[in-house]
């Protein structure tokens, strides 16, 4: 596993990854979820070395957690996409102290909403907590129940939540086909 080869010796602490069947075990989820998890990443922040680095650190922190996970792949995915939104976060309060300061950053020409609105767009424009659900059931593939687990909620809010998404992208997204 390149990621463990990469870390060790840097200090860092696995934890619960203790034995040779544990590290084989994460070997193995690496192996099979390592390139989805790093083109899910890519799709959400457009960027594909920013991706990488994204799954690169889920892994790590897996790694982490090992021993209190019960659900691997849904795991990485829900911690893949904290960190994307962490990300998104920053960058919302790096733009306001430039502004703030008087530089404008480079952000190209205004968008036409009506014509160059993107769904990744759209779905940014989600509050967190529908964001979240939206980002793990149509773009992870994970069943409903799955989702309702990483995210600590009953399956019927779930369902919810992904109920108001799909109204909300309806709305921002009809003027964009």
């Amino acid at each position: 596993m390149p990621a463990v080869a990469a870390w060790e010796g840097r200090g860092v602490s696995y934890g619960a990854v203790s034995s040779a069947a544990d590290e084989a075990a994460v070997r193995e989820i690496y192996r099979a979820h390592y390139g989805m998890l790093a083109g899910w990443c890519a799709r959400l922040v457009g960027d594909r070395d920013l991706a990488h680095d994204v799954a690169t650190e889920a892994f790590v922190r897996l790694l982490a957690h090992w021993g209190q996970v019960a659900e691997p792949r849904a795991w990485l995915y829900t911690t893949a996409g904290n960190i994307i939104r962490d990300h998104w976060r920053k960058r919302g309060r790096e733009h306001i102290a430039f502004a703030k300061v008087g530089y404008a950053l480079e952000t190209g020409p205004e968008p036409d909403l009506a014509r160059d609105l993107t769904v990744r767009d759209a779905i940014r424009g989600l509050p967190d907590r529908l964001r979240m659900a939206v980002m793990l059931h149509y773009f992870a593939d994970l069943p409903i129940a799955q989702v309702a687990s990483q995210l600590g909620k009953s399956e019927g809010a779930v369902k919810r939540d992904l109920w108001d998404a799909r109204r909300r992208l309806a709305t921002s997204l009809d003027g964009a086909r």
